[in-house]
């Protein structure tokens, strides 16, 4: 099941819905009460803007959780999942652009798959954890690489606005521990691994952070990037395409000079 967000032209309100085999869109209730109900109404999916398939309270990344990344920047392999914020500011759709700060002069994608939670966690074990998943979408954690590098932290690097794109839909029905992931920059392949290389699972994840922190409804956990991460130029077109959700692209602008 593809659960989705959209505006309708006539009427420009966000809403819910799932998509079906015929290219069409049924509404729903909010996903997230379950269990969710069809309004009755559908419309075409070429007729829709599709949105950001949740409005996440938090974003929780994971750093450095696929081997050959960890090799690609020359860290430790860590003993605990690396585990930061991006906020909900930094949040676009399908199709919406990446913006280029003036402030970085490098900026990279990296393709993720996104574990979306369903209803508040909290002290959830491994076991227990696809009891607290909606389901998956794919991500682009946006990393300005310099500042990164320079600040020593990543919040600045990681928070710009327009740098967790996510989508196109949630699909519900995946195995998180076995889909193909690539990254595709003008067509070009850049990334290409599977989730079976994960070195700390969604389950474990989702058990691990919720220790730390709740976990509501929507919210986002990133589960980290394999290698090939590389920089965006204005005018790039960067998909994430995982296997059995589908692909989310956005296009690449240079940030437009703000004169005060």
């Amino acid at each position: 099941m593809k659960i989705l967000r959209f505006l309708h032209p006539e009427t420009q309100i966000p809403r819910w819905g799932l998509l079906c085999e015929n290219e069409t869109v049924a509404e729903i209730q909010n996903p997230f009460r379950l269990p969710c109900q069809l309004s009755g109404r559908n419309f075409p999916l070429s007729q829709l803007r599709l949105l950001s398939p949740t409005r996440p309270t938090k974003i929780v990344a994971v750093g450095l959780n696929y081997q050959d990344h960890i090799v690609e920047f020359g860290h430790p392999v860590p003993e605990n999942p690396i585990i930061f914020i991006k906020p909900s500011s930094s949040v676009i759709g399908p199709g919406e652009p990446i913006v280029l700060p003036e402030s970085a002069k490098q900026v990279d994608y990296e393709a993720e798959l996104a574990v979306v939670i369903k209803k508040r966690a909290r002290h959830v074990s491994k076991e227990e954890a696809p009891e607290y998943v909606l389901g998956y979408t794919c991500f682009n954690d946006v990393t300005a690489r310099d500042l990164q590098k320079k600040d020593g932290q990543w919040t600045r690097a990681k928070s710009f606005d327009t740098f967790s794109p996510l989508g196109p839909w949630i699909e519900t029905d995946l195995d998180p521990g076995n889909a193909t992931i690539q990254c595709y920059l003008n067509g070009n392949l850049k990334q290409c691994s599977n989730t079976r290389n994960l070195l700390f699972s969604a389950w474990e994840l989702v058990s691990f952070i919720s220790q730390v922190m709740t976990l509501f409804p929507g919210d986002v956990i990133a589960t980290g990037t394999p290698s090939g991460v590389g920089p965006l130029h204005p005018g790039d077109v960067v998909e994430v395409k995982i296997e059995g959700i589908g692909i989310l692209r956005n296009e690449v602008q240079k940030e437009p000079c703000i004169r005060s």
